[in-house]
């Protein structure tokens, strides 16, 4: 996983609230088993929609996107942060994320942040109205500069903060582990049959 410290660039505004996962990345696109290529079916009931904001130029590539409260709401699948981050977000600033979606993201690189509800109104409004509008989130600053200039402070958790600034994902965390894994799996071993073994 790549460190993350300041994610900055163009906000793409989704103007939707209670987002579920399902919405995020239709159940369909659920047999692939490596965790990319789901960027290209990201939010596919709504892309035929007339000016659904991924499908317009002026937001392409944009590493932030801004959406309603209550964001990954539904399932706990894996693959709604990953088709966000295959698509190409690397931040998702919203009033507040259903708590799996959020761990899962933070799990692979993908920052939640979470900010209060009327910040978030001007971001997408800033955004939707002026397309090309920035945000930069500052995860070691944990401040997020709106594109009026305001800077508001948010809050993540210290061992997440740490994960994220380092690139540090479970299986960093376990091999960080592995002499202490080691000498366990040395010191526990004993002579004579395995009785745990199926026979």
């Amino acid at each position: 996983m790549e460190p993350v410290r300041v994610v900055e660039g163009v906000v793409c505004p989704l103007d939707r609230a209670d987002v579920d996962t399902d919405q995020i990345i239709p159940k369909q696109f659920l047999k692939r088993i490596e965790r990319t290529g789901f960027g290209e079916f990201l939010f596919w009931d709504w892309r035929g929609e007339e000016g659904f904001p991924i499908e317009r130029p002026e937001y392409a590539g944009a590493p932030i996107l801004a959406a309603g409260r209550n964001f990954g709401c539904g399932s706990s699948r894996e693959h709604a942060p990953w088709a966000l981050q295959d698509f190409g977000f690397r931040a998702i600033v919203a009033p507040s994320f259903a708590d799996i979606f959020r761990t899962n993201c933070t799990k692979i690189g993908l920052l939640p942040v979470t900010l209060p509800e009327p910040d978030v109104r001007e971001i997408i409004d800033a955004a939707a109205g002026e397309p090309g509008a920035r945000l930069v989130v500052d995860l070691e600053r944990l401040v997020a500069t709106l594109p009026g200039g305001r800077e508001v402070e948010f809050e993540i958790e210290p061992d997440v903060r740490e994960r994220l600034l380092n690139g540090w994902d479970d299986i960093s965390l376990t091999l960080a582990r592995e002499e202490a894994i080691a000498r366990y799996e040395r010191e526990r071993e004993r002579e004579g049959p395995v009785t745990t073994a199926l026979g």
